[in-house]
């Protein structure tokens, strides 16, 4: 099982490589990041907005009280944000939320059920907290290494990834 203490991990480092992968995408033109690559959600731009989509899903799972699913399905998810400076805004926004909820999770919560309705599957589900962070911090994991990928096939290097190196242990009091 995992811990209170992986969530503030994950979290710092969700924020950490969210700010290094929209400092190099940057440097790539809107239209060239608007330009379908033949990722999962097409494009870069695409990509990070489906990310800024299914963090506002999950979160509406873990926290209701504090958060709201986004106005669309999975499919609209890549097009839910009109230009760039509005997706680099919500993501800033989702990933300071995120950090502030890690920090309430507790070992008693992760080891509860969460049930939910699953637009995925179209099924009410059921599994232990725990299991669907894993899964919340894996796919977003997943969606980077995408972003990350597209980033370098525009010609741009992103900054290192490695999460011994990346994530301030200290400062987040878990050394």
């Amino acid at each position: 099982m995992i811990t209170a203490r992986y969530c503030r991990l994950m979290a710092a480092y969700n924020s950490e490589m969210n700010r290094r992968l929209y400092r190099a995408a940057e440097a790539i033109p809107d239209a060239e990041r608007r330009a379908d690559r033949g990722a999962f959600f097409g494009s870069l731009h695409g990509t990070l907005s489906h990310l800024v989509w299914a963090d506002h899903a999950w979160m509406a799972r873990f926290a209701p009280d504090r958060w709201q699913r986004l106005p669309a399905g999975i499919k609209e998810s890549p097009h839910l944000f009109p230009d760039w400076d509005a997706l680099r805004a919500a993501r800033i926004e989702a990933d300071a939320g995120i950090e502030a909820w890690a920090q309430t999770v507790t070992e008693e919560w992760l080891a509860a059920p969460l049930t939910w309705m699953s637009s995925a599957t179209g099924q009410e589900m059921t599994r232990p907290c725990w299991v669907t962070v894993a899964h919340f911090f894996n796919h977003q994991t997943h969606h980077r290494g995408q972003a990350h990928c597209l980033i370098t096939q525009a010609g741009v290097k992103p900054e290192d990834t490695d999460l011994p190196w990346v994530v301030d242990l200290q400062a987040l009091g878990l050394e």
